[in-house]
């Protein structure tokens, strides 16, 4: 048989600011929410909404933010994303695969990646966007923006996405592995699912037949909402929760970071951590599982931010399970990834 090209692995991230210099911040921002599927309203008004608006006054505060969680390594979302690359090519037979690594915004750039692959002539690249559950601001973004630079290309090998992993056993497993390791520590009266919100009408744009209700119908998960964000977010939930063995009544699934006035997908998780302090709930060990990588979101919005409102509330304790970063058993799950896409 001749030996045709290797299988080119690309691995994709959200991204991050280069340093924590407010002129930076506002760099990565603009790149960020000029993404007409990040904010997906008309381009003048969102040129306006972000250039003149958003990317002025919030960076300097972001830059504050990104400090509380900046190493000596830089930023934990990018070093984190280069340890699992690292990982994974020890993983893959070096004979059949090559791994690269890019961020949707900022450096490295997936067109610097998807070059260094191309040049090493692989017959087939597997992108791999590094978000457990799709939304089309999320994988939608990788995927569009890798099929904007294939076009460009004389030359385009197959190319093959990973659009979710929510139900892989290993990602199940690797949480678990976390969960467990603080529940040895100390019993906790609430388990806490927070995730990144979405626009309520990203979440309706993607409804097939009008099914979602942005309620109830995201307690059961069908071919009719596999691809709704906020029903995914509930299934992790479920799934997660059920490696653990958690009873269903001490754990709820909520939506952080909200930017701007328009109504986001609920619960929010400022107002389930009013419920819970209502309630008398004393300790909660909270997870963020639609982050694969420590990150501003985690660590410091949820680890610092609500950690303070819980506790001001009256809470005792508020502890956050880690991410997955670059653990040995999410590593064994992209492997498979990768194998069940070759």
């Amino acid at each position: 048989m001749i030996k045709t090209g290797k299988t080119g692995v690309l691995l994709v991230n959200l991204g991050t600011p280069d340093s924590t210099s407010t002129g930076d911040v506002r760099k990565y921002l603009r790149e960020f929410l000029m993404d007409g599927r990040v904010i997906d309203i008309p381009l003048i008004p969102r040129w306006m909404l972000v250039n003149l608006i958003i990317a002025p006054f919030r960076a300097p505060k972001s830059a504050a933010e990104y400090r509380k969680l900046w190493t000596d390594r830089g930023s934990p979302l990018l070093f984190h994303t280069v340890d699992l690359k690292e990982k994974l090519i020890e993983k893959l037979d070096s004979s059949e695969y090559v791994v690269s690594m890019g961020m949707r915004y900022q450096s490295p750039s997936i067109e610097s990646a998807l070059d260094e692959l191309m040049k090493k002539k692989v017959k087939k690249i597997i992108v791999v966007p590094l978000f457990p559950q799709y939304a089309s601001a999320t994988n939608g973004s990788v995927i569009d923006r890798v099929m904007e630079i294939a076009r460009g290309w004389q030359i385009i090998p197959e190319i093959t996405f990973v659009s979710n992993f929510i139900d892989h056993p290993l990602f199940l497993k690797a949480w678990k592995e976390l969960g467990q390791e603080m529940m040895e520590k100390k019993k906790y009266d609430r388990f806490l699912f927070s995730y990144h919100g979405l626009p309520e009408r990203q979440i309706k744009k993607g409804s097939v037949d009008n099914y979602c209700q942005l309620g109830a119908c995201c307690n059961k998960y069908s071919s009719s909402n596999q691809f709704c964000y906020r029903a995914q977010c509930f299934q992790t939930t479920r799934m997660i929760a059920a490696e653990l063995g958690l009873p269903e009544d001490k754990v709820d699934t909520c939506f952080q970071s909200r930017l701007g006035k328009d109504p986001w997908v609920q619960p929010y998780t400022e107002d389930m951590i009013k419920k819970l302090s209502s309630e008398g709930v004393k300790n909660v060990l909270v997870f963020s599982p639609a982050f694969v990588a420590d990150c501003l979101e985690t660590t410091v919005e949820v680890g610092q931010e609500y950690k303070e409102q819980f506790e001001e509330q009256g809470g005792d304790h508020w502890d956050l399970v880690p991410s997955l970063n670059s653990g040995d058993t999410w590593v064994d799950c992209l492997v498979d990834l990768v194998h069940s896409k070759s």
